[in-house]
């Protein structure tokens, strides 16, 4: 069946990647097609210059938000190699979106570049797409408090530990995903059960701090959470950093099991205390924060 195919990295799936999704949404339900998506394995500029660039979302998280939020039938995560790294601009729509999967309609953003040397942009994709014959939309830059939507915006948020002015660009909160690992068992000691998170390390982490976080549980239930990102300097003398979820309200353990924590607001910054007894009234007292924080 014939895809109208939004176009683009889509770190983060922010306001501005959901205004290109919803049009091809929109545009696929006009022409009877599948709403679908391209995107890339890994960030182009990994290859292009030796540079890794932390990520907002796994590719299997873009792809998840793409679907839930924006009703994305299909996801194409194209490997980003050597090959379609220096594949001419024209023959990436020929070849890949027309040849390949069907596209008969493509929806991008004005700022959108693509092919070798980033040759393409968008006014040659819509030249070359009225010449084959397809539709073309080309969407405008999203602004939210006077500042274009970017994923690079956002990333300096959340390194930044901003993470309610992060979330309000993304349109969603900044989700930190993964197996649950053993920690050193302290949770119960201070009175919560703890998920230790093995996060991807592609993943962008915020600055280290406690945040007010809602925890999705393998069961398919919720549970509020202060979240501890950082090196746990009260309890571990290494440079490891950890992703530690202290939750509220629930019982359980779940080492080894899928856990996600979105992260909406920070509480503070990472301290080293004293004592144990120090540690356990200040998770206490972020546990109360985190109340008070989702009522």
């Amino acid at each position: 069946m014939r895809e109208v195919i939004a176009l683009g990295f889509f770190d983060g799936v922010h306001l501005g990647h959901a205004a290109l999704l919803d049009r091809a949404v929109e545009r696929a339900a006009q022409l009877g097609a599948v709403p679908a998506a391209c995107t890339f394995d890994q960030h182009p500029m990994a290859l292009i210059a030796g540079e890794a660039t932390p990520l907002l979302t796994t590719p299997q998280e873009r792809a998840r938000l793409m679907r839930d939020l924006c009703g994305v039938e299909r996801v194409h995560t194209l490997s980003f190699d050597q090959e379609l790294m220096t594949m001419p601009w024209d023959a990436f729509v020929t070849r890949v979106l027309v040849e390949r999967f069907g596209a008969c309609h493509v929806v991008a953003g004005d700022d959108y570049r693509f092919g070798h040397g980033g040759q393409g942009d968008a006014d040659k994709l819509r030249a070359l797409c009225a010449r084959l014959g397809l539709g073309c939309d080309v969407v405008d830059q999203v602004t939210l408090e006077g500042q274009r939507v970017s994923s690079s915006a956002i990333r300096a948020m959340v390194a930044a530990g901003e993470l309610e002015r992060a979330c309000r660009f993304l349109g969603h909160p900044y989700r930190l995903a993964g197996p649950v690992r053993h920690g050193k068992g302290l949770g119960h000691t201070l009175g919560f059960p703890t998920v230790n998170l093995a996060v991807d390390p592609a993943v962008l982490l915020p600055a280290f701090g406690v945040y007010a976080a809602r925890a999705h549980l393998p069961c398919g239930g919720t549970a509020l959470a202060a979240v501890n990102v950082g090196r746990r300097p009260t309890v571990d003398d290494g440079q490891d950093v950890t992703v530690e979820g202290f939750l509220l309200d629930v019982e359980g353990r779940f080492y080894g099991q899928a856990v996600a924590l979105d992260l909406c607001h920070r509480l503070r910054p990472e301290r080293k205390f004293d004592t144990l007894e120090a540690l356990g009234r200040a998770v206490r007292e972020d546990a109360d924060q985190v109340r008070q924080y989702f009522s």
